[in-house]
């Protein structure tokens, strides 16, 4: 490909308009093809894309993948860049994480000489593009696109092909503590789950409702009554604040009674397992009843 081809490719690639990743690297494949520019470069010379947003592969997904390619090969040849020891992805990651683990040594690649610039914005463009980022790894690769191009949010829906709220929505998802994020990018909260939270501001308010969310498997709907209401404040369990003193007489008594012994609310409460244990107890403590 001619240096004003690629020029010309990734002009329309990163204009305001819509953008269309498949057909951009279809453009790519066609004209090697045509050139003879597909060759077969060593797996062990390949590092990933430094400019990669995506973080977390699912397993499976690449082991199903690596079985289709151990039967078919690898259908789609990836795009490299030549560097100082090897070779850095451009657009492939995924083919070629599945390749090394169906066990191959090479794989058919294009070798294309883009800037820093550009392998940045293709990494972007390319997951943004085919849906397989998680939310948190999606709102930090459109902001990034976004600041870089100094795009308005308006024009970013259009260029990705998002409503405009999606994109207020997903960027927002930013703005939550790390402890939460982590949870979204785990896949324990949803995306609805993570819109709602965004919402607020406290950020111990968002971390607890989070856990909730976890722990008792409530829905987005549920959420939204929660914090919409502020009902949740009675939903969320606060810590119990262990008196000192009260801690050294349960364990003076669990010595003694040879049971776990509980002192709060100015109560002291003996669990028992049976009546016959609780014969026992009531004899430790000296209080034998009667038979008649």
């Amino acid at each position: 490909m001619s240096n004003r081809a690629l020029g010309k490719g990734l002009e329309q690639l990163f204009s305001n308009e819509r953008i269309d990743f498949d057909k951009f690297e279809k453009k790519i494949v066609e004209e090697a093809k045509e050139t003879s520019d597909i060759v077969e470069i060593p797996l062990t010379e390949i590092r990933s894309n430094p400019y990669q947003p995506r973080k977390e592969f699912d397993e499976e997904s690449l082991q199903e993948f690596a079985d289709s390619i151990k039967e078919h090969g690898v259908i789609q040849p990836i795009i490299v860049k030549k560097s100082i020891k090897g070779y850095e992805l451009i657009a492939g990651e995924r083919r070629t994480r599945a390749a090394k683990i169906a066990g191959k040594e090479t794989i058919p690649a294009i070798i294309r000489d883009f800037n820093d610039d550009e392998m940045m914005e293709i990494a972007l463009v390319e997951n943004i593009q085919r849906e397989n980022l998680n939310p948190i790894e999606e709102a930090e690769a459109l902001s990034k696109i976004i600041e870089k191009n100094n795009l308005t949010q308006e024009s970013a829906s259009k260029k990705f092909g998002k409503s405009r709220s999606y994109i207020t929505n997903i960027l927002g998802l930013l703005k939550l503590p790390e402890k939460t994020k982590k949870y979204v990018t785990e896949g324990k909260i949803s995306m609805g789950h993570a819109r709602v939270l965004s919402k607020l501001t406290d950020e111990e308010k968002i971390n607890n409702l989070a856990d909730l969310i976890i722990e008792e498997g409530l829905s987005v709907r549920e959420i939204e009554k929660l914090t919409s209401d502020n009902n949740f404040k009675k939903r969320i369990k606060k810590p119990e604040v262990i008196n000192t003193k009260y801690s050294i007489y349960e364990a003076l008594m669990r010595d003694r009674i040879g049971t776990k012994i509980k002192i709060k609310n100015k109560k002291i409460e003996i669990p028992f397992d049976s009546e016959k244990d609780l014969e026992r107890i009531i004899e430790i403590l000296g209080m034998g009843v009667d038979s008649e």
